[in-house]
């Protein structure tokens, strides 16, 4: 709580406010910023004539109406009854990246499960997508998750259908940690079929929102939930999105919040994945599992492993051998000389690496000249159609 206040006034103040303005609500925040949120609770509850900056008679009449039905220790004892507890800014629980937002700042999060906010949102990545994500999208989230979570890291997305259920449900898996952040009171759990997972996470992880106790969800409130899931997070994993799916509204949120954006590519003619493509053709950065996704968001030296195709048995062999082999005719035999030319080498080294070559079994020999065996002929021919 800041210097000089109340904290039980404060505290009172903010959750009478989240019964008055909508999460997101710059005006409001600057109200909060400038005037204390102790103040503007006064301001309100008087119900006088228009006394703050920035809002129409109408609107501030409107205010005015929602703070007469506020019950503040209502909802506080609500709360407590459904074990939530109310993280105001400043509190030792409080995530200071959420403070990016400025104005749009939560007033304040109504948070359920037991671990302590601010120390799991230090080490943690959203994961969000489409709702109606295809059997790809559903593995690829709940892989990354699953993969996250074993390396540490906190899964975070919004309890949606689609993505957002995979990815939770891939991190609880792995007996990990995950966080939900809803877009209604967390306590009455949304959408209803994923009761029992938003059940689940608070008993595991953590469900968070900023509306208080048995609010429900608007389409707006979805859209300003996501700067929360953004600002609370290192970055954003985007799996399947289509060009005006809200998971994007998520990645632009943290792009603009300086965080990390990402996306998993989907086939290019799905529509589910064109809004992801188009991230990727922009700043975001293609990942394809959790390994590339620590590298970017991790500490130092977390580094993804080197990615190569299979090894094959020529690649084994010396650059000499190898140039010597690839100077040998597909069909057919040559001199050692013949070869020693194609090869940019003598004659003398050429027929040391052909003795060489047959000792694995990749050469024979047919008189004065030499050539491929059945084996080194695959070889040749797979080494030679790579790109």
């Amino acid at each position: 709580m800041n210097a000089g206040r109340d904290p039980d006034g404060e505290l009172l103040a903010r959750v009478f406010l989240t019964r008055v303005v909508e999460p997101g609500d710059e005006v409001a925040g600057r109200w909060v910023r400038e005037f204390g949120a102790c103040e503007v609770a006064r301001r309100v509850r008087e119900g006088q004539e228009v006394s703050l900056p920035g809002v129409t008679g109408k609107r501030w009449g409107g205010l005015v109406a929602r703070g007469r039905a506020a019950e503040p220790d209502a909802d506080l004892r609500v709360a407590r009854d459904s074990g939530v507890r109310f993280v105001c800014p400043g509190d030792a629980e409080w995530p200071g990246q959420l403070d990016d937002l400025g104005d749009a700042r939560p007033l304040g999060l109504w948070v359920r499960g037991a671990p302590s906010l601010r120390m799991w949102a230090l080490r943690s990545v959203a994961v969000v997508g489409a709702r109606a994500c295809t059997e790809y999208g559903a593995h690829m989230a709940a892989t990354l998750a699953c993969g996250l979570a074993e390396r540490g890291w906190v899964v975070v997305s919004g309890g949606a259908y689609g993505v957002d259920g995979a990815a939770h449900r891939g991190a609880l898996g792995a007996g990990g940690a995950t966080v939900a952040v809803l877009a209604c009171g967390v306590d009455r759990p949304y959408p209803p079929g994923h009761t029992e997972l938003i059940t689940r996470i608070a008993e595991q992880g953590l469900v968070v929102g900023e509306l208080p106790p048995g609010d429900h969800p608007t389409p707006s409130r979805f859209v300003l939930r996501n700067r929360v899931i953004a600002a609370l997070t290192r970055g954003t994993v985007v799996v399947e999105a289509a060009y005006r799916s809200g998971s994007l509204v998520t990645a632009r949120a943290a792009q603009r919040l300086g965080r990390h954006t990402m996306g998993v590519p989907g086939p290019a003619t799905s529509g589910l994945s064109a809004g992801v493509h188009e991230l990727l053709r922009g700043d975001a950065v293609l990942v394809t599992d959790a390994e590339e996704v620590v590298e970017l968001v991790g500490d130092m030296g977390e580094l993804a492993p080197d990615r190569r195709g299979p090894v094959l048995p020529r690649d084994l062999l010396t650059p000499g051998a190898r140039r010597v082999l690839a100077a040998l005719p597909s069909r057919g035999a040559a001199t050692a000389a013949e070869v020693g030319s194609g090869a940019q080498t003598t004659r003398d080294d050429a027929i040391a690496r052909l003795y060489e070559l047959r000792s694995l079994g990749y050469v024979e020999r047919h008189g004065d000249g030499w050539k491929l065996t059945r084996q080194a002929m695959i070889s040749v021919r797979d080494g030679r159609s790579r790109c």
